[in-house]
């Protein structure tokens, strides 16, 4: 028994964390009363040294002073802020009068608002209820299909699993020990693309079954102009206006100028990603400035649909820019793009005026209950992993992935099953804290970029929120979805949209392009070319000799490296590993 249990017990006692995962015992007792108790047991059968929990306390101060991870309390009480400000309300009225003349024209307006509300809030439930209860009821008065109006719904909320700034991309590069605006950068196109893959589906609904997705009738487009037009070809030269004007801008030096001063630094190129934020806010600040004219001089250039568009699209988009924006830029890490955006949106609540103590209480105490969750798990985990490391479990993980047939491939096709089929029962954050650290060392041994890696598992894990019969997404809607729709109707309108999020997994895969377009190309060092240059009063005055085998063929690169203390590594080899 004691020769089974010491050959096998990082099986053990992964098992026994599944285990206790299926009874319902809670995910950050479960890990931590695992790492406890073969901690103990590997420490009586001489497999750990005695003194493996006194590294404990270390573990646990770098779960409290981890500043990546503060973020997650700034974005989420932003979204909740967000959630009551009305923001929501006026998006879904004014796009939908914008969309509604067209079949189809309301679920289009859903999907463009979660992706609108994905990037300023990045919590699904604040984007799911929203459109829950503003949109459905809509939806369903003027006939649109039950099941399609709540797959649209639910998988639009989703969106903020994906779409920056989202909370499973800041425990994704916690976990891979990646950069959180790396992971922001990666994430921004594939969102795009999971966002045109649902209006997709949408219009060959609208071409299949026209009756599933009817257009507005007349009289339920209230904005409109005296004479009964809708405004849009005032509302189309506005758009071509201000994207000439930010087109003509950025063919300047002003943007080179903008990052040298924001950088300190002289820039004489602007990268793609900058060249798009800046062209972006030019565009945004031409166009509310030009709508602000004409409302206060009363010029009447504009329809009231062009006004109307602007003053409610502006405030979310100036968010964004202040979140992803200085992000993107450089000017601010993601810990302080959040806490921009949290101190925004209290701003744009308090202008709108729908903002009360009583709310503030409320979005605070959510705020706290999430954060504490997340610390919970996250140092049950680190327990959990200090004895599993200890134990070589690690070792077990990688022997067991590395060996698959497919090489690459075939170890990316068994992670994304695993991770689907783990996602009817755990939510990102358990997948993310469980799972995600035992996977990233075999993918980083096979070559893959974790930043693309971590992409690659954000999208798998939405499906966590769509998944019938548990999906998180499923519940909120159902919360506030009217009596006359079924939960099978939710649960069936679900599922298309989990294969386009399983389809966009394989275009990930196929086209890892999408994923490194917005990343910044890593400059390969040439390490046999690398010489160390010592002061040369530490070696008496004369210049320290490169041994002939360290030596290139071509003359080498003088790079300065300060020496490495080792020894903290070596300690924390020893009991678990360091994370």
């Amino acid at each position: 028994m004691i020769a089974f249990l010491t050959a096998n017990i990082a099986p053990l006692m992964f098992g026994a964390m599944v285990l206790l995962l299926l009874l319902g015992y809670p995910v950050a007792f479960s890990l931590a009363a695992c790492g406890v108790i073969f901690g103990l047991i590997g420490i009586e059968l001489n497999l750990l040294p005695a003194t493996l929990f006194q590294a404990m306390p270390d573990r646990i101060w770098g779960v409290m002073s981890n500043d990546t991870m503060l973020a997650i309390p700034f974005f989420t009480f932003m979204g909740l802020i967000l959630e009551r400000s009305g923001m929501a309300e006026d998006l879904l009225d004014t796009i939908g009068q914008l969309f509604g003349p067209i079949r189809g024209g309301l679920a289009f307006a859903v999907i463009f608002v979660g992706a609108m509300l994905a990037a300023t809030t990045g919590v699904v439930a604040a984007s799911v209820i929203s459109m829950g209860l503003i949109s459905l009821p809509i939806m369903l008065r003027y006939g649109y299909d039950k099941r399609l109006a709540s797959g649209v719904i639910a998988a639009s909320g989703t969106l903020a699993q994906i779409i920056p700034p989202s909370l499973v991309l800041i425990v994704m590069a916690d976990q891979l020990g990646r950069s959180v605006g790396d992971m922001y950068k990666g994430a921004f196109v594939p969102g795009l693309v999971l966002t045109g893959l649902y209006t997709l589906y949408v219009i060959g609904v609208t071409l299949v079954r026209p009756k599933w997705v009817p257009a507005l009738p007349a009289e339920a487009r209230t904005i409109r102009e005296d004479n009964g037009d809708v405004g849009l070809r005032s509302l189309l030269a506005l758009i071509v206006v201000s994207v000439l004007a930010a087109l003509a801008f950025m063919h300047t030096s002003m943007p080179a100028q903008i990052m040298s001063v924001m950088r300190r630094d002289v820039v004489e190129q602007v990268a793609l990603d900058e060249a798009i934020v800046i062209g972006m806010s030019v565009w945004a600040l031409v166009a509310y400035v030009c709508a602000q004219a004409n409302r206060s001089f009363r010029l009447g250039l504009l329809s009231r649909m062009a006004e109307r568009f602007t003053f409610v699209l502006i405030p979310p988009l100036a968010l964004i820019f202040l979140v992803l924006g200085t992000i993107f830029l450089g000017v601010a890490t993601p810990t302080e793009g959040g806490a921009m955006g949290a101190s925004g949106a209290l701003f744009m609540a308090l202008a709108r005026k729908r903002l009360s103590l009583a709310q503030l209480r409320q979005a605070m105490e959510s705020t706290a209950r999430l954060t504490t969750f997340v610390v919970f798990i996250l140092i049950g985990s680190r327990v959990f992993s200090l004895t599993f490391y200890g134990v070589d479990g690690h070792l077990w993980v990688e022997h067991l992935l590395v060996n698959m047939p497919g090489g690459q491939l075939g170890f990316l096709i068994f992670v994304n099953i695993l991770i689907f089929v783990l996602a009817f029962f755990l939510d990102f954050f358990e997948l993310s804290f469980i799972v995600v650290p035992l996977l990233a060392p075999v993918a980083e041994k096979l070559g893959i970029d974790l930043v693309w890696f971590g992409v690659l598992l954000g999208i798998n894990m939405q499906t966590s929120f769509m998944h019938p019969p548990f999906g998180f997404a499923l519940f909120y809607l159902r919360s506030v979805a009217p009596k006359s729709i079924k939960t099978t109707d939710i649960y069936w309108g679900a599922v298309p949209f989990v294969l386009i999020q399983i389809v966009m997994v394989c275009l990930v895969i196929a086209f890892p392009q999408l994923v490194n377009v917005g990343l910044d190309k890593s400059q390969k060092v040439d390490v046999d070319n690398v010489q160390i240059n010592i002061p040369q009063d530490a070696t008496d005055g004369q210049p320290m000799e490169v041994p002939p085998q360290l030596r290139g063929s071509e003359p080498a690169a003088e790079v300065s490296m300060p020496a490495r203390d080792t020894g903290n590594d070596d300690i924390m080899r020893q009991f678990g590993g360091a994370r």
